[in-house]
């Protein structure tokens, strides 16, 4: 081949990249819309905060090499706040939802300060005492209402037109803000400061040389991805009329790694397709009881040895597009 054939190819794969991600996201738009007419709304909100969450989180797994072990803080804590905000504060929901991604955002910028100090498992460390603490800090606290939680938060009506107690009217609130923060991570990982954030998750020590405050930009990233956590997390506490401390257990932290190992690390659909695919299977093999665990276990094991890119990984890999 010569070498103007080889720039012939690789601007052909730079337009062929756009359109196929263009299209998968029009596919999944299209499925999204028309799925509550056939899905049962509450299971398909209850996949897309989850959806949204493990995008936040694959923002900084994927894009930085930052592995927390305690993004549960940020969901849990900013459902408990929105549904306070909601429920005592009498909020409407579009400023319960604001309390909350605030407050996720809060705390991601305290423990983000303190963990990106240190690398690897010192950093997944502390990510996770802090996690802890505050979970048994929720267990204590009282606006939390320990184990019974916060129940009965209303829904309210949104911009006080729209009556978010009708499951279609929520579901497409849902929808709308997903995809919202669907487009801006996307946004974010294809910009300048996401570029640099992939460059530190390579070789950070390149970086650095390069002369890049390399800790602020993974403070931003933490901050991010905890704010956006956060937005699930107070949608979250909307849908289900409910703030637990299910949300802020250290297991929550663990559901979101398998949700993004299983659809794929350092995707951009892949945490959508694993969020989906755990939830389905914590709905429909609920009968099986806690056997649902060793079937995830089965199937994390199955993925990490025959899908080690994870579902989208693969797929994105078979077609040699990106997804």
């Amino acid at each position: 081949m010569t070498e103007g054939t080889l720039d012939t190819a690789a601007i052909l794969q730079r337009r062929e990249t756009p359109r196929s991600l263009s299209v998968a996201f029009a596919v999944t738009v299209v499925l999204l819309v028309a799925a509550p007419f056939v899905v049962y709304p509450v299971f398909l909100m209850k996949a897309l905060c989850f959806a949204l969450f493990a995008c936040a989180f694959n923002l900084l797994i994927g894009y930085v090499g930052l592995v927390s072990f305690g993004h549960a803080l940020y969901f849990g804590w900013a459902s408990y706040l929105a549904a306070h905000a909601a429920k005592v504060w009498a909020l409407p929901p579009e400023l319960a939802i604001v309390v909350g991604t605030a407050t996720a955002a809060v705390l991601g910028f305290v423990a983000g300060g303190l963990a990106i100090r240190r690398q690897g498992i010192y950093f997944a460390m502390i990510t996770l005492a802090l996690a802890q603490m505050m979970y048994f800090f929720a267990l204590q606290a009282k606006f939390t209402g320990g184990e019974d939680g916060i129940q009965g938060v209303p829904r309210g009506w949104l911009f006080g037109v729209f009556d978010l107690s009708q499951e279609m009217t929520m579901y497409l609130f849902v929808l709308i803000v997903t995809l919202a923060g669907f487009l801006f991570i996307y946004r974010i990982i294809n910009s300048p400061f996401g570029e640099v954030l992939k460059a530190i998750r390579e070789n950070e020590h390149r970086v650095i040389s390069l002369g890049y405050k390399t800790e602020r930009y993974k403070l931003v990233a933490f901050v991010l991805s905890a704010t956006l956590a956060g937005l699930a997390g107070s949608m979250k506490a909307l849908v289900f009329q409910l703030a637990s401390l299910t949300d802020v257990h250290w297991s929550m932290s663990g559901e979101v790694v398998l949700m993004t190992l299983v659809g794929g690390l350092g995707t951009i659909f892949g945490p959508l397709v694993g969020a989906f695919a755990i939830v389905a299977m914590e709905n429909y093999l609920a009968p099986f009881g806690q056997w649902v665990l060793v079937i995830q276990g089965v199937i994390f094991v199955i993925c990490v040895l025959v899908f080690r890119r994870g579902i989208v990984g693969e797929i994105a890999n078979m077609l040699r597009v990106q997804l």
